[in-house]
């Protein structure tokens, strides 16, 4: 019968003595970072999806895509701040393993995703850059509802094989997972029987899943670049410029820290690390998105502008 997993407390593991607590102040410290955080990936994320909803100007396929970048933003943190919220407070925590299968079906479900998402989304600023002229054809509606839905599709077929896969292996040994919240690497470590070449398989499938994306993203850019190159005018270097810094920022966070964690096999990293890693791009990350497509993108700055005009004269009058 399946008992549930024990996790220890979200904080760093001392030498021989096992967990290290953390004093009571660098614990509330850390507890109101990872608090402040969460609640600014909800309101940014939450945000961003009432601008490009609201707004008309916005209602095109760039932020079309962009909107449901935000929705797996918001998912990310959902699945596994609050719960490791709740353990912080009580100083340790246990999870069923219901919950830890839930945990790593919807992790493993948005991971895939967003790295599907991302992918399509250079198309879109191939397609932006070098065939201004047939943009409208090539990223008409049917073809942004057909990359939204292989994204979703590839999440929930990924995961689904995977999770039931690991479900099927008997965990036998120590219950206690030595990670954040439950990941299908550090679930893994629990069983007792020989999941080596499981391992091996979930890194090479790693690897294809992460390959195949990033291939499309460096083929894109890379004909970006060259229509960048090629154009005498450096004003519209600025804006091909423009348009595609923000997503080649977004991608860079996001598939460093996915390569690290799925492509780099577990006995060259340690726990810790993958811990670091594993909060980074479940709530660093999504912290980040919003502000760098905000800050950086003239159209989203002026309709928040807007709003925030438009709330402003309302509470006057």
């Amino acid at each position: 019968m399946l008992l549930p997993v024990r996790k220890p407390h979200p904080e760093p593991v001392g030498g021989a003595g096992g967990l290290r607590r953390l004093n009571t102040g660098s614990h509330l410290v850390l507890f109101f970072l990872v608090v402040t955080m969460f609640t600014m990936v909800l309101l940014g994320s939450t945000i961003l999806l009432y601008l490009i909803h609201t707004d008309s100007r916005l209602h095109t396929p760039m932020y079309f895509l962009l909107s449901q970048l935000s929705l797996l933003d918001v998912g990310f943190p959902l699945t596994t701040i609050p719960k490791m919220m709740t353990d912080f407070l009580q100083g340790g925590g246990s999870i069923s393993f219901g919950g830890c299968a839930a945990q790593i079906f919807f992790l493993m479900l948005m991971g895939v995703s967003e790295g599907v998402l991302l992918s399509l989304m250079s198309y879109d600023r191939y397609v932006a850059v070098c065939h201004p002229l047939h943009y409208a054809v090539l990223m008409r509606r049917q073809v942004c509802l057909l990359m939204v839905g292989t994204s979703w599709f590839s999440g929930v077929l990924v995961a689904s094989i995977q999770t039931s896969i690991t479900l099927h292996f008997p965990y036998c040994a120590s219950h206690t997972v030595d990670h954040l919240f439950c990941e299908l690497p550090a679930l893994l470590k629990l069983s007792c029987a020989d999941t080596s070449a499981y391992a091996l398989a979930l890194s090479i499938s790693g690897v294809l899943i992460l390959l195949l994306p990033i291939s499309l993203i460096a083929a894109s850019y890379g004909h970006v670049l060259g229509a960048v190159l090629r154009m005498h005018s450096a004003e519209a270097r600025h804006k091909a410029f423009t348009t595609c810094s923000s997503h080649i920022t977004v991608v860079g966070l996001f598939y460093g820290a996915a390569t690290f964690m799925y492509m780099v096999p577990g006995t060259y990293h340690s726990p810790q690390q993958d811990n670091v890693v594993s909060l980074f791009y479940s709530l660093i990350t999504p912290t980040l998105n919003p502000l760098i497509y905000s800050l950086r993108n003239r159209e989203v700055q002026l309709s928040l502008a807007k709003v925030l005009h438009r709330a402003g004269f309302r509470s006057i009058r």
